[in-house]
This record gives structure tokens, C-alpha cells and sequence, in this order.
């Protein structure tokens, strides 16, 4: 009883170390001016939101979640796909490899009148580390993730870790 208690005890401060951990690395990166939405809640709510993926095409490609719309980062043109969105006060959810980038283009949506934005607290990367399921460019399920570069990587903890 003692040794199960112990281990529990273990995991629930490593995913909360981990979770501080996180924290600060987006605190570092971001302002904060898009509220965040947890894998989890976006999980429950995920067929009421469109979801954009801010990596790109090369990484959406690899990886995905279901019915992302693959917009961009380096090249990221509103105008290009505006006719894809909805109306402004839709619900929108933008992701990325961690949530760094995917806050850049969600402020550009804010900027341009959309209301209803959040990003995804730890993009794919927490998706993925939460068992949620992603899927490749034949819109198949898969463990492969793109992680950016090997210095981002160590933020994926579940998966196969992918560069190029």
C-alpha cells in the first residue's frame, strides 16, 4: 500500500514539475494576450471550434490534429484563408508545436476582428502528452510528431520524435 502510494505520489510530482517547468517556458515566450485552452478542455469541445495549426506544412504534414486547418507561420497570410474561417466570433483554436508561434497568429487574428480565439496550452506537443490522437497527412492515425528541432524536442514526452 505504502509503495503504491509512493509512486503515485511521484508521478503527480513529476507531471506537476513538469507542468511548472512549461509554464515558465511559455511565460519566457509569450504575452499571454490570447487566453490558453488546455488539451483536455479542447478535447471536450473540440467539434465546436475550428482548429488552426500555425506550424509549418512540412510539420502539419507529419503531424496533425483531426480537422486542422494548416495555415502557416513564416508565410502566415490572413487573407489567403479567410474564406476557411468562420465568422468573427466563432470559436477558433490555434496550435502549434508548444504555443509559442501559434500566439503570434492568433494576435493577428484578434487584430483583424476575431473575437473568439484561444491557443492551445502546449500545442501538439501536450496533445500528444496527454494520449490525445493525431493524424498524418494520409489523415491516419499516428505516434510520428514533428518536433521542430531536437532542442524543442525534449518538451514531447510521448510519440515518435520527428525532425525532418
Amino acid at each position: 500500500m505504502k509503495q503504491t502510494f509512493l509512486l503515485l505520489f511521484l508521478l503527480t510530482s513529476l507531471l506537476s514539475f513538469s507542468q511548472k517547468k512549461l509554464d515558465k517556458l511559455l511565460k519566457t515566450h509569450n504575452t499571454e494576450s490570447i487566453p490558453y485552452i488546455f488539451p483536455e478542455d479542447l478535447k471536450n469541445e473540440s467539434s465546436s471550434y475550428t482548429l488552426l495549426d500555425s506550424r509549418e506544412p512540412h510539420e502539419f504534414k507529419v503531424s496533425h490534429l483531426k480537422n486542422a486547418i494548416c495555415v502557416g507561420y513564416d508565410f502566415f497570410n490572413l487573407d489567403s484563408i479567410a474564406s476557411q474561417l468562420p465568422a468573427k466570433d466563432s470559436k477558433i483554436v490555434v496550435y502549434c508545436s508548444l504555443g509559442i508561434r501559434s500566439e503570434d497568429v492568433a494576435e493577428k487574428l484578434k487584430a483583424a476582428g476575431y473575437t473568439n480565439v484561444h491557443n492551445l496550452y502546449g500545442g501538439i506537443f501536450e496533445w500528444k502528452n496527454s494520449d490525445f490522437t493525431i493524424y498524418n497527412e494520409e489523415e491516419t492515425e499516428t505516434e510520428d510528431v514533428h518536433t521542430f528541432s531536437k532542442e524543442w524536442s525534449k518538451w514531447l514526452k510521448k510519440g515518435n520524435k520527428i525532425y525532418e
